[in-house]
Order: structure tokens, then C-alpha cells, then sequence
């Protein structure tokens, strides 16, 4: 280490670990914290009973082709291609997703069809002059009647807050390109502009998290750590650069020091655990942030098959389920006994809640009802079921996250060693190659690269052509 800058990465999510991967190739130490006792943050996959419950559906897709082929490398074989089927359950129906113009004229009927096409009509006409909330830019291109069944009530149930309070950037990250007239073009003349959608998608044949161990693996391998178990207590800070951490593992608590640090963890936490504490001012800003949390409810049910979608959005208010994954369908490897089925169920909501606050036997018994209610299998069927509680899932953007976010960034680029990246990192709902991307650029920066990794707008994860030259990438198993 005497002769090696260490990066001491605080996160082994999809942004940390990469960092750390790309931080040993380019001549640093890293060191890896991580809290909990998994890898893979939000992408990890837990196991119960020998079935594998990934956290959130994690679809393999890219158009940086240095992601591509590091996902390639890492996995090879066992980075499986699997074709791409969802559907928004609502009324009792199955409507294709994305949204197919045929599919939902017959699932609508012909009168309600007709209502809804005057809707967007209306939209036209008389459109919403400015798109500042969720609601206003969804109405636009879609009609308020398709919105009201499409959009509002699955948003709603992920968010826990009105529609006209998220606000349009939301809209305008996740459902690109979408809008009743692509449906229709879609239909008629097979295309899909829409970019956040995909046919098929590259998927690891044991789940998310073995992309992320393997990840563990190479980053250990060429002399790298991942210490698992270590909370972070406080960031020491002096004279505009990070000075130590104060770890916690078990009952022990020591401090850890090092040349620069990058963080993935909720701005929330990393600006708490500042010592000193940074201004009120920024403290403030920080407790203003707010994040959406959730709960999987996995479930093993004594059926070979139930359907066939990797994953329904349920849109129907009479049930709290939000969304419902079935592993078997993202790869058969997912469940040990191919008589059996293991579904997740995710309940979107808030640490303190009444959701949150349920025994796990509640919810699994709740999940059980809203499954047999939806029609997708018997209650006499589920054998077995676990619960997992996800803090921090998704960064949320109500009307003031802008202006603390501000203050929080302005704040950290005061502190000359410290880098803060990946979906709470920069509070942005990125995804997954997004942070990956980020985890590089952030290596970069040590290298005397200029990449300002706060600038959200710029969508690398759907440009054709990445506008910041990345080295090339050895294959890890290879010269470093």
C-alpha cells in the first residue's frame, strides 16, 4: 500500500464494486465497506431455503459497450439471454406492457376505448401549457383517462404521494418515448421507439447478486478488499478533505484511512455522519431528502407453472401489491425444486408505516390473500414464504429535492477527496449500467479526468455514443 493510492469505497453495490474492480486495474488499492453481509446493494440476491429472491426485478441491458463486455467477462456462460414479457395487471385483465393498441382496445372494450381515444384527443387540443408534474406530462401524451388507469394508480403505490406532487423529470427518465401514438405505430407497423424497453434482455443464471460475487471475487483477487459487516459510524473531515472513517464491525469499532473516498451510500447518511458537521444549512438540506423503501414478500408455491411474464405491474387499487416477480421465468436456476414456483411480491413503502411495522407472518399471510385475490394462484398453494425489508430503495422527487440536492452538492465539491456516486449517491434513479458508468468515471477523476459525475441530465446509459473516452478494458482474468 506504500506504493499504491487506496480508494476506500464506502457501498458494494453496482457503483462501488465496479469502482473498486476498475480502481485495481488502474493501479489503486481498494477498499471496499459494505454494511450488510451481501453484495450487490439494491441488485443482490437473498437465499432462503436454497431459492434465490432477487430485490427488485434487474434486467442486463446496455448501450455502453465497455458495460457489455464487462458483464461478458465476468460471467460468460452463465450470463443467460432472456427474452422480455410484463404485463400491467388491472380490472381483472392482463394488458400487454408496453402498452399494445390492439391488446387494450379488446381488454377495454369498444365504449371505454372510445372514451379514452377522446381523452387523448382532448390532450391535444388542450394540452397542459407547462409539464411540471408527473400527472401534467403523462396526461399530454397518453389522456387523463388512460393516465387514470395506466399510470396513476401504479405511481401512486410507489411513490405513496399524488401525482401532482412527482415531479415530470421522473416521468420523463422512465418512460422514454412513450405515448399513445407509438402504441398505435406499435401496433400497426411493429416498431418500438420507445427506449427504455427491450425485447430481450441478458440476465445472470443465478440471480443478480452472482454477477456482483463474482465481481467480490476478481476485485479480492488482484489485492482489493470487501469487508462485509462494516457500518460506517463517522467521516472524518478537515480542512476541505476526508481524513478517516470510524468502522463498525460486530461489537469493534477502529478507523480506516486513505487517499481518496468515494461514496455510495443515501446523501442522508453521508452527510450525518460528518465529523465536523458540515453547516445547518446542508444538514437541513439533507434531512429534506426524502426515499421510498419497500418490502419483498417471497413466496414458494407448490405449482410448476403460474405465467408466464417475469414480472406484472399490478395497477388494481383494491390490493397493496405493487409489483409481482417470478424468478423461474428470469432463469429456471432461481428454484431448486422445478415442481415449485417462487414469486416476490413488493409492497412500496416507508420505514414506520403500517406496512412496514407488520410481522412477517402478517404480510406473508397478506401477500398470500392479494395473490389468491388477483387470480394468479390458490392460497392452498403457497407453501412458504420470507420477508425482506429494502431501506432506501428509490430516491424521491418531490417538489423541493432539486433545491437541497443543490445545497448538498455544492457542499461536497468543497471536500477535495471525496467522490459521491450511484443512485443514492447523486439521489438520481439511475440504472444499473448507469452506475457502473459511474463507478469508472469516478476512477477516472484520480487520473487527473475531468468527468463531472453530479450532472444527471446526461443520460449515458442511452446515448449511441459515449461522449467521455473510457481506457480500454482487460479482461479480468487477464494482465492487469
Amino acid at each position: 500500500m506504500s506504493k499504491q493510492q487506496s480508494v476506500v469505497i464506502m457501498g458494494a453495490g453496482p457503483a462501488g464494486l465496479t469502482a473498486a474492480y476498475e480502481a485495481t486495474r488502474r493501479g489503486f488499492h481498494p477498499i471496499v465497506l459494505e454494511k450488510s453481509d451481501l453484495v450487490g446493494g439494491l441488485a443482490r440476491t437473498e437465499i432462503y431455503k436454497d431459492y434465490r429472491f432477487d430485490i427488485g426485478g434487474h434486467r442486463y441491458y446496455t448501450k455502453l459497450e465497455e458495460i457489455r463486455r464487462l458483464w461478458q467477462e465476468v460471467l460468460g456462460d452463465e450470463f443467460l439471454k432472456v427474452p422480455r414479457l410484463s404485463h400491467i395487471y388491472y380490472r381483472g385483465r392482463l394488458f400487454n406492457y408496453p402498452l399494445d393498441f390492439f391488446n387494450t382496445l379488446v381488454n377495454l372494450g369498444f365504449v371505454e376505448s372510445g372514451l379514452s381515444v377522446l381523452s387523448y384527443l382532448r390532450s391535444k387540443l388542450w394540452p397542459y401549457p407547462q409539464e411540471k408534474t408527473f400527472e401534467q406530462w403523462v396526461s399530454n401524451r397518453f389522456g387523463r383517462r388512460l393516465y387514470r388507469m395506466f399510470f396513476q394508480t401504479y405511481t401512486e403505490k410507489v411513490w405513496g404521494m399524488p401525482c401532482d406532487q412527482i415531479q415530470a423529470e421522473w416521468a420523463a427518465q422512465r418512460i422514454k418515448g412513450l405515448s399513445l401514438r407509438t402504441a398505435v405505430s406499435n401496433a400497426l407497423f411493429g416498431t418500438n421507439h420507445a427506449k427504455t424497453l427491450v425485447n430481450e434482455f441478458r440476465y445472470p443464471a443465478l440471480g443478480s447478486g452472482m454477477m456482483w460475487q463474482r465481481f467480490q471475487e476478481i476485485i479480492e483477487s488482484h489485492g482489493g478488499q470487501v469487508q462485509l459487516g462494516s457500518e460506517m459510524v463517522h467521516l472524518e473531515q478537515a480542512e476541505g478533505r476526508i481524513t478517516g472513517i470510524v468502522v463498525r464491525q460486530g461489537k469493534s469499532e477502529f478507523r480506516i484511512s486513505g487517499d481518496c473516498y468515494i461514496s455510495t451510500i443515501p446523501l442522508t447518511d453521508l452527510v450525518a455522519r460528518l465529523e465536523p458537521a458540515p453547516p445547518d444549512g446542508v444538514i437541513q438540506a439533507a434531512r429534506g431528502l426524502r426515499y421510498r423503501d419497500f418490502i419483498l414478500v417471497g413466496l414458494v408455491v407448490n405449482r410448476a407453472k403460474l405465467f408466464p411474464d417475469q414480472w406484472i405491474y399490478v395497477h388494481s387499487p383494491e390490493v397493496q401489491v405493487g409489483r409481482i416477480q417470478n424468478y423461474k421465468n428470469w432463469s429456471a436456476a432461481m428454484v431448486p425444486d422445478p415442481r415449485k414456483t417462487s414469486l416476490g411480491l413488493e409492497y412500496f413503502c416507508t420505514q414506520g408505516d403500517a406496512i412496514w411495522q407488520m410481522p412477517d407472518a402478517d404480510l406473508v399471510q397478506l401477500a398470500t390473500r392479494e395473490l389468491a385475490a388477483l387470480g394468479l394462484a390458490n392460497a392452498a398453494d403457497v407453501d412458504d414464504g420470507v420477508v425482506i425489508r429494502q431501506l432506501c430503495a428509490y430516491p424521491v422527487y418531490d417538489r423541493d429535492y432539486r433545491a437541497y440536492l443543490e445545497v448538498i452538492r455544492r457542499f461536497l465539491l468543497t471536500v477535495s477527496n471525496l467522490q459521491s456516486i450511484g443512485r443514492n449517491g447523486i439521489h438520481h434513479y439511475n440504472n444499473l449500467d448507469h452506475s457502473m458508468l459511474a463507478g469508472m468515471l469516478a476512477i477516472g477523476n484520480l487520473k487527473g479526468e475531468n468527468h463531472n459525475l453530479w450532472d444527471a441530465s446526461a443520460d449515458y446509459s442511452y446515448y449511441e455514443e459515449l461522449v467521455t473516452e473510457l481506457p480500454e478494458a482487460s479482461h479480468p482474468t487477464g494482465e492487469w
